[in-house]
């Protein structure tokens, strides 16, 4: 009997463990151990998980402000700007730009923040042309800020000052580059404030051969236009310049002030009112638009009307003594002099919270800073002294005729305004 071979009860194990294999998975199950350690305690961080901060170039804030810019934003444009050069110091397109927005927006302000914001476009602009003396546009600019710092001058020797130093950056600016359009449109401009008015033609017309579609060129030839009388041709230049930047108000005001000057009071009115939209849809608390409405009315006598639009303007802006100026001399227009007396003397004098509840409705309780006697101020104290010294407040109206006499020695016309003052309250004027 054959018996067959005796087989195995359990399967055979295979092959036996390598040492080595066995080594390389513990070294993996280690090291798994230890990133697992490192991601708890913060060491490591996750694949494609966000920075906690996003970070953003300085091109990209000087795209955003490019946009608001044209957006009609000043404010919002010069942010932006600033946060570019907060991530690039040494970038001196961005502060040559950063002043040239400052400049504009100064002209959306009233005269002691114009000059603060004028200021500020000089020392930007300061900071480019050191950083790149040889760079024509920073000089351009410069004189651009300098010209409009002497239209905001207090008086005639520091207007002089600044068109003199505008002048020279100017001619610096086409020195480095004969074919660069903003050094010839703005000095263009300066031409007009120096009353060289062919040669303010002649340079605004080669600014616009250069670049026909430029914000710059068109506003300046625009000014060059105006300032000759040529208003119609001032308006055109103007809404050429709001096509290439709809949103720029100030020169909407620009446009309604030449229509106003042809007695063309509805248009007027309606770019001062496009104005005052604009804002409102960007959420820019502007009173300008309203202070040249309530100077269209007056001019075409309906005192009611502009005193209406002037206390509006002292809604948006309550503080500010200049409204208060303005709103005066309509009053004393309207010959409502007792009414123009407490504005006039918040414009010149200031006046406190209690004093300045001047309305019906009592919304204007700010504490109001009066305004020096100056260039730009001079209507309001002569207008002011003459209404107190007519209503016989000779207190009251001597310190101001005094202070015009002291600081105005050598007009004619104001110290005839003051001579007869004197004689109205009974005191002589010495060399009278």
């Amino acid at each position: 009997m054959r018996v067959r071979q005796r087989q195995n009860l359990f399967h055979s194990p295979g092959p036996r463990s390598n040492p080595y294999r066995m080594m390389f998975w513990g070294g993996l199950i280690m090291a798994g151990l230890f990133m697992l350690q490192g991601l708890n305690t913060g060491r490591y961080q996750p694949l494609f998980v966000p920075t906690p901060t996003a970070t953003r170039s300085a091109a990209s804030y000087r795209e955003e402000g490019s946009a608001f810019f044209n957006a009609g934003n000043l404010d919002s444009a010069i942010q932006a700007y600033q946060d570019a050069l907060t991530e690039n110091p040494q970038d001196y397109l961005g502060w040559t730009e950063l002043a040239r927005i400052q400049a504009y927006s100064s002209a959306l302000l009233t005269q002691d923040r114009r000059r603060e914001r004028l200021a500020e476009a000089l020392q930007s602009i300061d900071r480019a042309v050191e950083i790149a003396p040889e760079y024509s546009t920073g000089h351009a600019v410069r004189a651009f800020v300098l010209n409009w710092s002497a239209g905001a001058a207090g008086n005639t020797a520091e207007y002089q000052a600044f068109i003199a130093q505008a002048s020279i950056e100017a001619v610096l600016a086409l020195q480095l580059d004969s074919r660069d359009v903003l050094a010839l449109a703005y000095q263009a401009e300066i031409f007009v404030d120096q009353q060289q008015y062919d040669q303010a033609f002649q340079y605004a017309e080669r600014a616009l051969s250069l670049d026909s579609r430029s914000f710059d060129t068109l506003r300046v030839s625009g000014y060059v236009r105006e300032s000759s009388g040529n208003y119609a041709g001032a308006i055109e230049r103007y809404q050429q310049a709001v096509e290439v930047a709809p949103n720029q108000t100030f020169v909407y005001i620009r446009i309604g002030q030449n229509y106003r000057e042809l007695s063309l009071y509805d248009q007027a009115l309606d770019y001062f009112d496009q104005a005052a939209t604009i804002n409102a849809a960007l959420g820019i608390s502007d009173p300008l638009p309203y202070i040249a409405i309530a100077k269209t009315y007056s001019r075409m006598g309906e005192f009611f009307a502009a005193a209406l639009n002037a206390e509006r303007a002292i809604d948006l802006d309550p503080t500010n003594a200049d409204w208060y100026g303005q709103l005066g001399i309509i009053y004393f227009r309207s010959r409502n002099y007792e009414s123009s007396i407490p504005v006039l003397g918040c414009a010149v004098n200031g006046c406190s919270d209690v004093q300045n509840s001047l309305d019906s409705l009592g919304r204007w309780t700010n504490s109001v800073q009066g305004m020096p006697l100056d260039d730009n101020t001079l209507v309001y104290y002569y207008t002011y002294g003459s209404v107190l010294a007519a209503l016989q407040d000779c207190p009251t109206a001597m310190p101001i005729l005094d202070e015009l006499r002291q600081t105005y020695a050598g007009d004619s016309i104001v110290m005839g305004i003051v001579q007869q003052n004197y004689a109205i309250c009974g005191q002589p004027l010495a060399g009278g």
